[in-house]
């Protein structure tokens, strides 16, 4: 009766091994249930010895084993090697294995319809857990099939990680890879994107006339659209860039409805704004209508961020306004904010305030008030020779306006009236300007050169 009870323990592993290695070639090669199995007795023969190795459903197997038949849940060989591996789900009872152990050894045949029913049976339990399934390992081979029991050959790493991964199988019933869904959170922006549904009815280039330009104004008065009124804008100052429409804007009464918007939040519309401002200025009797803005302008530009895109178009409208002598006397005020941008600003924002600055230097109605202001002592770094040409020429510039005035006002003579960090002691009276223009006479440029020979002989 042992060598029976053995034989049957025998034909229970096989069978169970047959059913294992069944599941795990149709999963993994993706062929349709009607190919066989075992194309001869050789075939069976190999795919029944490497079967032994394959644990399942908590039976524990080994080379040249013996089994206990009293046990009820499973088998227990002992031999050479010992094998223990886990399974995830339960797939069968021990008395259902020792049913099919009973009926292995009885028949001694019909391995495929066996391993079919098995697979069957597996399928059937795979797809009531929602598709957690066994975890099957081979000690020979250290491979371990993922809980979702994909097709091995997949990205992840399988039995077969030469095959192209493919989701799904030819064949019905077959448990499908899950797909990864699309993220659906926004991503962050650090600047709002500006959407506009209205369609604009110029392009922004096109140089349009009176009627096209009374429509656009209209569009700009009554839209709060923030992408409209910004494409208004810009094709407002594009067509400010000729005379003929710099009079006609102003005819049509554009001013009024383009400096509204210098009031906005928005500084893309407030700079904008001060473009298209910029551009109209240039009309001598444009200006007589923008100067009642004048000084918000400049309040606007002092205050907002160092830098910016809306200040540098602010100083430029502040330069344009500043290049007669008519409405000078409408920002004198400001002096001692326009010297500490001087120090405090990028290189572009120093080249558009020395800009500003030598506006009010040619008129010498605006010396005194100049020069008594009070500036940073800093502004004698911008004498160094470490500056390019552009910063070196108009700080001389400035200098040598600065020092004209003085003497043709005869301000010399008032030193006392000026404090010691007024511009006037810092340029006339400590000396150190002088020191650092003489400095420059041996500049590799000879265009900065020239100019520091020139004031040299005016002092």
């Amino acid at each position: 009766m042992g060598r029976t009870r053995e034989a049957g323990c025998v034909a229970a592993g096989v069978v169970i091994g047959a059913g294992a290695c069944y599941c795990v070639y149709r999963l993994t090669w993706g062929r349709d249930e009607s190919e066989k199995i075992w194309d001869g007795d050789d075939e069976e023969d190999d795919e029944e010895e490497e079967s032994i190795d394959i644990v399942e459903t908590g039976v524990k197997t080994g080379k040249g084993a013996k089994a206990n038949a009293g046990m009820g849940t499973g088998a227990r060989l002992q031999g050479e090697a010992k094998v223990k591996a886990e399974v995830g789900m339960e797939l069968q009872s021990g008395s259902d294995v020792k049913a099919a152990a009973q009926v292995g050894a009885q028949s001694g045949g019909g391995l495929e319809a066996k391993a079919k029913a098995l697979f069957n049976t597996l399928k059937e339990q795979a797809s009531a857990k929602a598709g957690r399934g066994a975890r099957l390992s081979t000690i020979s081979g250290n491979r371990t099939l993922a809980p979702s029991l994909p097709c091995p050959g997949g990205r992840g790493g399988g039995c077969h990680p030469t095959r192209s991964s493919r989701v799904g199988s030819r064949a019905s019933g077959k448990t499908k890879g899950r797909t990864r869904g699309k993220s659906t959170r926004t991503p962050a922006t650090a600047w709002p994107v500006r959407r506009g549904k209205f369609n604009f009815p110029y392009k922004i280039d096109d140089i349009l006339g009176a009627p096209d330009l009374q429509k656009v104004l209209n569009i700009l008065e009554r839209s709060n659209d923030p992408f409209i009124q910004e494409i208004a804008l810009v094709t407002l100052g594009n067509n400010a860039a000729y005379s003929f429409n710099q009079n006609a804007i102003r005819e049509l009464g554009g001013l009024p409805i383009i400096a509204k918007l210098i009031k906005t939040k928005d500084p893309i519309i407030r700079e904008k704004a001060y473009n298209a401002l910029n551009n109209l200025s240039v009309n001598a009797e444009n200006q007589g209508k923008i100067k009642t803005y004048i000084s918000q302008v400049c309040d606007d530009t002092m205050i907002c961020r160092l830098d910016s895109a809306v200040q540098m178009a602010g100083l430029r409208l502040l330069t344009n306004m500043t290049v007669t002598n008519h409405y000078q006397h409408l920002l004198s005020y400001s002096f001692p904010d326009f010297f500490a941008l001087l120090f405090l600003g990028n290189y572009f924002t120093k080249i558009q305030i020395m800009k500003l600055i030598i506006n009010f230097t040619e008129n010498p109605a605006m010396t005194r008030e100049l020069v008594s202001c009070k500036v940073p002592s800093e502004l004698i770094s911008l004498f160094n020779k470490e500056w390019d040409r552009e910063i070196l020429l108009n700080i001389l510039t400035l200098f040598e306006n600065i020092n004209d005035n003085i003497k043709n006002e005869g301000l010399a003579s008032s030193k006392k009236e000026f404090s010691r960090s007024s511009l006037f002691f810092l340029f006339k009276e400590s000396g150190v300007c002088v020191k650092k223009i003489k400095a420059l006479a041996n500049h590799n440029d000879l265009v900065v050169k020239v100019k520091v020979l020139k004031v040299l002989t005016k002092l």
